[in-house]
């Protein structure tokens, strides 16, 4: 598969993975009447659906990584080159903001809006750091003992994350940044930025380690170029 083919796999994955993030945070408000609970069940559903439809569709072509530190697990895996890699992430970026500014056109809404919505201190640095853990760990054993299931396997976590973490699972640094230019329900203010992509590392890198523990050192690391 041409890294054209990939690219363009990630960027449409990426781009309607934030404008359901984003369109469906502002639809479930609209239709919640007040109540948070179902708004952010409705944003928990939604992304868990879109994020299954777009694995199975599009996984084949490029991986369906949609997320940097993902991208980069899988550079350290050897299932990439290292300008792949660094192809992947700058289009998983820029199809995120462009994702944002779909769900913002959509729904009639102005178009760039910094973020305003508190997401800082220890709880939630903890609770993203744990939420990238967990999407790691997910894919990294499902691939290696439930390939097949890994669509589904992602999806569940990624619902549940939603509820008992304090963040509601960012798990992902391309959406972190781009949701910085929201004032929706899902956005953060860009000042916690840099607080959670911290954590996200952290928390893939925990994720890696104890994956090569679990695996008893099976996963192989790439060497480069």
């Amino acid at each position: 598969m041409s890294l054209g083919r990939k690219v363009l796999a990630e960027f449409i994955g990426t781009a309607l993975l934030l404008a359901c993030v984003v369109g469906s945070g502002v639809m479930g408000v609209n239709l919640a009447g007040g109540n948070a609970a179902i708004a952010l069940f409705a944003n928990a559903g939604a992304t868990a659906g879109i994020l299954y439809v777009l694995i199975v569709v599009l996984g084949p072509v490029s991986g369906a990584h949609f997320n940097p530190v993902v991208t980069l697990v899988m550079r350290w895996r050897g299932e990439l080159r290292t300008h792949e890699a660094l192809a992947y992430v700058v289009v998983q970026i820029v199809a995120a903001f462009a994702g944002v500014l779909l769900a913002h056109a959509m729904f009639d809404l102005p178009l760039l809006q910094p973020g305003t919505r508190i997401r800082t201190g220890d709880g939630q640095w903890l609770s993203e750091c744990v939420a990238t853990f967990g999407l790691v760990l997910t894919i990294l054993l499902g691939l290696r003992h439930r390939p097949a299931a890994v669509p589904a396997l992602v999806a569940s976590y990624i619902f549940a994350a939603y509820w008992f973490t304090a963040s509601a699972s960012f798990a992902n640094p391309a959406v972190t940044l781009a949701r910085a230019l929201t004032q929706t329900f899902a956005g953060i203010r860009p000042e916690d930025v840099a607080g959670f992509i911290v954590a996200q590392l952290l928390g893939a890198m925990t994720a890696v380690l104890t994956a090569y523990a679990l695996a008893l050192g099976q996963f192989v690391i790439a060497n480069g170029d």
